[in-house]
């Protein structure tokens, strides 16, 4: 066979491969990206409006593109919220199946329960156990957290399928287990147990897969399960949290999903609260205010770099969207215009609105905490568009709350999308 005849035969087959190769990765994009619109969260950056703020954290790392395990987490009503994780059998496409299969089901009965204001966990249980057993493999089981909290009547039920015992701190620093009281979910299961728990006195939640749990550490090869309850109950954040799990776990065994719920105390009595106008004048004035502030109470200047920064970007979203109610494509087309500075000017003349900061400190485990809540007296904003607009990069939108969740341990806005809470360890 002539030479070049054989290089064209070749170059034929790499480009066969090469072509297979970029439709395998998009059909992989693609898988996950429904994931994530399978995975619904309530919860995305707001928080939940008690008597305290109760923060809803999350870490979903998938082993694999396609995962075995799925959450949720649903806003019932003003006072109930529900939580759920799945954890598949094995690892793979079929978990992956049969994860995504349960988790869409579930939500889709909690959308119809919501719409005609009738949820009942029992019903949502057996109605989803019935759909998910036909499609169960003879030997496959399914282990899965059903969780109701009622912050009303501060009580948690629950259906734990063979799932990792929930951890819960009291307010008065003890660590509460609770075990799971149904065996594994499989095809010819017919009952099923829910349990109640009061937690007028719990501060802090924590739901998770086995993935977590099993996973080996760097630590004498011992299982993660042997450092998780200490590691909860020093952290006062999930990012606390995620930070003490990587510094154990260095190569990763297992899909790994937790849900993070911590009370934060009321800002009622803030150690610092000060009100702002709406004009550039006081937002230069808010800043200065904020910057000399937080050097008084930090000496770690990189922390205060990153509150300052943190300050600045949702101080001027405040007064931008809140105070003179400019949308993000006013905006874009001002800037792109020349015009932004100057129309920023016009508007504040007429805007008599309010910008409050507030300050909190808190010691948690030999750490201070200080958490930096900011309100304005606009109409807000649905903050479920911030897990869309976040999932493309290459948009600007959603900038100032991007560039703040780098630089803090988290940020939370209320249901009304007027008022953000942020958090920064000094």
């Amino acid at each position: 066979m002539p030479l070049q005849h054989t290089i064209l035969e070749i170059d034929k087959k790499l480009q066969k491969y090469k072509d297979k190769e970029i439709y395998n990765s998009y059909q992989e994009e693609l898988g996950f990206a429904k994931e994530l619109n399978i995975l619904r969260n309530d919860f995305y950056y707001k928080m939940i409006e008690n008597t305290t703020p109760l923060l809803v954290d999350f870490l979903y790392k998938p082993l694999d593109i396609m995962s075995g395990d799925a959450y949720t987490a649903r806003e019932i009503d003003k006072n109930r919220t529900f939580y759920l994780i799945i954890d598949g059998m094995g690892k793979g496409l079929s978990a992956s199946l049969t994860a995504m299969l349960m988790s869409a089901f579930i939500n889709h009965l909690i959308d119809k329960m919501k719409m005609y204001d009738s949820f009942d966990l029992n019903i949502l249980i057996r109605e989803s156990l019935e759909y998910i057993q036909p499609i169960l493999l003879d030997e496959e089981a399914l282990a899965i957290d059903y969780i109701l909290i009622n912050n009303y009547f501060a009580t948690m039920e629950y259906a734990k399928f063979a799932m990792p015992a929930i951890l819960l701190k009291t307010d008065d620093n003890l660590i509460v287990k609770i075990k799971s009281n149904n065996p594994p979910m499989s095809k010819y299961q017919n009952t099923f147990e829910i349990s109640l728990y009061n937690i007028s006195n719990i501060s802090k939640f924590l739901f998770y897969s086995d993935g977590v749990v099993e996973n080996v550490t760097c630590i004498d090869a011992k299982p993660y399960a042997d450092f998780i309850q200490e590691d909860f109950s020093n952290s006062f954040t999930k990012e606390d949290l995620r930070e003490k799990i990587f510094q154990k776990i260095k190569i990763q065994e297992d899909d790994l999903t937790l849900i993070f719920i911590n009370k934060l105390e009321s800002f009622e009595n803030s150690i610092h609260k000060k009100e702002f106008g709406s004009s550039l004048e006081e937002v230069q004035n808010a800043s200065e205010w904020y910057d000399k502030l937080f050097e008084d109470l930090s000496q770690n200047t990189e922390v205060s770099f990153h509150a300052s920064l943190v300050f600045t970007e949702l101080f001027m979203n405040a007064f931008e969207h809140g105070s003179l109610r400019l949308d993000a494509s006013q905006k874009h087309l001002l800037i792109q215009n020349d015009e932004y500075m100057d129309k920023l000017t016009e508007l504040s003349k007429s805007c008599n609105k309010k910008i409050i900061v507030q300050l909190n400190r808190t010691e948690y485990s030999d750490n201070s905490y200080i958490i930096t809540k900011i309100s304005d007296e606009g109409i807000g904003f649905n903050t479920q568009l911030l897990s869309k607009i976040f999932r493309n990069a290459k948009t600007f939108n959603g900038r100032g709350v991007f560039v703040s969740r780098k630089n803090s341990l988290g940020i939370y806005y209320n249901s009304q999308g007027n008022s953000v809470l942020y958090i920064h360890k000094i």
